[in-house]
Order: C-alpha cells, then sequence, then structure tokens
C-alpha cells in the first residue's frame, strides 16, 4: 500500500468517526445555511502575475516534522503581509501533524483565501471545509474515481467554494478536466513515492486548457524555479517547505516573488 492509499484509508476512517458525532444531514445542513462563498480563492489567483498559495504545515510524511513549535498563527499572518495570495493550511492529523483548528483560527485571523489541504475522501468533508472557514478544497485524482471529482466539484459550486484538482500525469489532467475542474494543481511530488521532479509542471502545462487555472505544487525553492514556472505559463505556485524552513518567511516570499 502507498503512503497516499494510507492517508486515504486514515481519512475515510476520520470521516466515518466524525459522522458519529455529527450526522451527514446535520452538517450538510449546517454547511448550506452558511453565507455562500465568492470562490475567493480562484479570483485570487485570475491575476497577471503569478500567483503565490502559501503554506502552514508542522510535518510532512517526506520529511517529518518540519516545525516544533508551529506558531500557526504567526506564520500564516506572516505569509499575509508579505503578500501571499493564498494560503494553504493542513488539517490531515496522522502525517502532516495538521489540526482542523489551525485551519479555524487561520481562517478567522487573515483576510486571505484559504485551502484546506487534506485528503478529501467523502462529501462530508467538504462541508466541514466551509464550516472551518476555507474557501476551496483539495481533490486529488489519484484517489477519487471521475464522477466523486465532478460530484465534489458541484458540491462547492453550490456552496460558492473552490476545488483545487490535483492531477500528476496526462491520464489524471484529462479526468480533472472531464470533470469540469477549474483550477487543476500538477504536483511536483510523486504522491506514491514521493520523489520529486519539479520539470513536472513544466511537461503537462499544454494538457490543461488555458481557460483552466494551472498551479505547480511542491519542490519549489528559489527564484529561478518560479523564473523556469513563469515562462512555463503557470498561473500559481504553491510552497510549503521552502517557506516553512525559512526563518524569515516575509524575506523568503520576496525573494522567491523576485522583490
Amino acid at each position: 500500500m502507498t503512503i497516499l492509499e494510507e492517508l486515504a484509508l486514515s481519512a475515510k476512517a476520520r470521516v466515518e468517526a466524525a459522522k458519529k458525532k455529527k450526522p451527514s444531514v446535520v452538517i450538510r445542513r449546517e454547511a448550506e445555511l452558511m453565507p455562500k462563498g465568492i470562490v475567493s480563492f480562484e479570483k485570487a489567483l485570475r491575476k497577471e502575475e503569478i500567483a503565490f498559495i502559501c503554506e502552514c504545515k508542522k510535518a510532512s510524511p517526506s520529511k517529518g516534522v518540519i516545525s516544533e513549535d508551529f506558531p500557526y498563527l504567526t506564520i500564516a499572518k506572516e505569509y499575509e503581509a508579505a503578500g501571499a495570495d493564498c494560503l494553504s493550511v493542513l488539517t490531515e492529523p496522522t502525517a502532516f501533524l495538521g489540526k482542523d483548528t489551525y485551519l479555524q483560527e487561520i481562517a478567522s485571523e487573515v483576510h486571505i483565501p484559504c485551502l484546506r489541504k487534506d485528503f478529501t475522501v467523502d462529501e462530508y468533508m467538504i462541508y466541514e471545509a466551509k464550516l472551518l472557514g476555507a474557501s476551496a478544497v483539495l481533490l486529488i485524482c489519484a484517489i477519487l474515481s471521475e464522477a466523486q471529482v465532478k460530484e465534489y466539484l458541484s458540491i462547492c459550486q453550490e456552496l460558492g467554494m473552490s476545488a483545487l484538482v490535483e492531477a500528476h500525469d496526462e491520464r489524471e489532467i484529462a479526468l480533472a478536466v472531464r470533470a469540469g475542474a477549474r483550477i487543476i494543481g500538477v504536483n511536483n511530488r510523486n504522491l506514491k513515492d514521493f520523489s520529486v521532479d519539479t520539470e513536472n509542471s513544466a511537461r503537462l502545462r499544454s494538457s490543461v486548457p488555458p481557460e483552466i487555472l494551472f498551479v505547480s505544487e511542491s519542490g519549489i525553492r528559489h527564484a529561478d524555479d518560479i523564473q523556469k514556472l513563469r515562462a512555463s505559463g503557470v498561473n500559481a505556485v504553491l510552497i510549503g517547505e521552502a517557506l516553512m524552513k525559512a526563518k524569515d518567511k516575509r524575506r523568503k516570499l520576496q525573494e522567491l516573488r523576485g522583490i
């Protein structure tokens, strides 16, 4: 079993436990009673310059604990002050040591859209994300069927949320396009074995229609990486480890942005 499959199974177990505390019909009703979103995540990425999605995460399966103390609110505010367009907040508790409360508190304190970074395996998790204050959710093609991606995109639309549909190869990109994705993220890290190939985004850019936002994820460390992706026509980048390991996150983000 791959790490990705293990994380998907863990997410399913979390959902089943959550449903016992709050049934699906209840969480759905609560989410639908909230004000409809304005797809702010997507709007933040639709700009002439390359957009930056900055990630708040305590740990990862490949690197272990990245931030022992993890002052997540401080980190989120530093990103916002440095000019981040959106935030990505890990809520997966097993491999990434994330918590729903991290997202809830960050979303209530910052003024830029937040992505719930988790392994969405059930519509329940989309309603959870809405209640936690997220503007977007992550849908990973490798763990979802085309019918599921299409269904989850429809739920997001009903709630006024965005979805970052993640793919790793041409087949998954084609699936995402057929399902109606408006934002496709290409992960430079293979989530089956966690190897990284930063050229993956450049190779696959032409597979995504120009009207669909293209996000490059993982393995982006330097301004030169950004320049190459900009030249490839990438609309946005999602950066985690390089920023999380930087002592001065504002300065690192400015460096990446070319300021």
